[in-house]
C-alpha cells in the first residue's frame, strides 16, 4: 500500500511538472498540419499545456531552432551542413525526429486531360525544356508552372528527387505555402505544382508518375520515386515536456492523426 502511495506521489510530481510550460514549433508548411492537430489532441490531455504552432517553411523553422526562438523546428528535409555547422557554433545539437513520411504530388487542374507524366517530363517542365501541354498530348494551353519558394524543405526535396540538382525555371511562380501553392493550381487552368500528399483535395487533379500513383502503399514500398521523411528537429535528445509531445506524435494515437490529416504514418 505505501509503495503505491509512493508510486501516485511520484507521478503527480511528475505531471505538476508540465503546468504552465510551453512548447514553440515553427517551419515546414507540410508538417503544419500534423503539428496543428497533434498539438491540438496533445493539449486536451494535458490542459496546463500550451503549444504554439507557426509555418514559415523548413528554412525558418531550422533557423528559429539555431537562433533558440523555438523548440521544436518541423522540417520537410534533412538538416543541411551548414546549418548544422552553424548551431555548432551557437550551441545548439540538432536531433532529427522522423514523425511521418510524405510522397511530393504532382497536381494540376482538374480541367487538364491528362491522366499521369513522365519523371523526365515533369523535369523538362520545370526545367523550361517544355512550355506548353500540347507537347505532351494534352490541349494546346500554355504550362503555367508553380513551386514552392526557397525557404521551403518541400522546394529542396522535390529539387533533388525529381530536378536532381537543376535549377527551376525562372518564369516559375513562386508560393510562400503547401497551401498557396495548391489553391493557385485550382484556380488555374494549365497550371502544375508540386505539394505535400496531405494537400490533395478535389479541387486538384492527381497525376501519376512513371505510372504510379503516391499512396501508402506505393511510398513504403518506395516504388514512388518523389517520397521523403518528415521531421521535428529538437535541440539535442528531446527531453520533458517535448519529449512526452514527440512521444506522442510518433505513438498510436499520433501516428493515427497523421494519417487522417493525409499523410503516412511510420507503423
Amino acid at each position: 500500500m505505501f509503495r503505491k502511495i509512493f508510486m501516485l506521489i511520484i507521478t503527480g510530481f511528475v505531471l505538476s511538472g508540465f503546468a504552465g510550460q510551453e512548447i514553440i514549433m515553427s517551419g515546414s508548411t507540410t508538417v503544419l498540419p500534423i503539428a496543428q492537430k497533434t498539438a491540438e489532441v496533445f493539449m486536451s490531455k494535458h490542459p496546463d499545456i500550451k503549444i504554439t504552432v507557426r509555418g514559415g517553411g523548413s528554412g525558418v523553422g531550422i533557423a528559429s531552432l539555431i537562433d533558440k526562438t523555438c523548440d521544436i523546428a518541423d522540417s520537410s528535409r534533412p538538416i543541411k551542413d551548414k546549418e548544422i555547422q552553424t548551431a555548432a557554433g551557437k550551441g545548439v545539437n540538432p536531433k532529427a525526429n522522423v514523425i511521418a513520411v510524405d510522397g511530393i504530388a504532382v497536381v494540376v487542374h482538374p480541367s487538364n486531360p491528362l491522366d499521369g507524366l513522365t519523371s523526365q517530363q515533369v523535369k523538362d517542365i520545370y526545367t523550361g525544356k517544355i512550355s506548353n501541354w500540347s507537347e505532351l498530348g494534352g490541349s494546346n494551353t500554355k504550362i503555367v508552372v508553380v513551386s514552392r519558394d526557397s525557404a521551403s524543405g518541400t522546394f529542396e526535396a522535390f529539387g533533388e528527387l525529381a530536378l536532381h540538382g537543376e535549377k527551376v525555371r525562372p518564369d516559375a511562380l513562386m508560393q510562400a505555402s503547401n497551401q498557396a501553392v495548391a489553391t493557385t493550381v485550382a484556380q488555374t487552368p494549365g497550371a502544375i505544382c508540386y505539394v505535400g500528399l496531405g494537400y490533395v483535395n478535389s479541387s486538384l487533379k492527381l497525376l501519376s508518375i512513371d505510372g504510379i500513383i503516391p499512396s501508402k502503399q506505393t511510398v513504403l514500398k518506395k516504388q514512388y520515386k518523389y517520397a521523403r521523411p518528415l521531421f521535428m528537429y529538437t535541440d539535442g535528445e528531446p527531453k520533458g515536456i517535448i519529449k512526452s509531445y514527440i512521444d506522442f506524435v510518433t505513438g498510436k494515437e499520433g501516428q493515427k492523426i497523421v494519417e487522417e490529416v493525409g499523410f503516412i504514418g511510420l507503423h
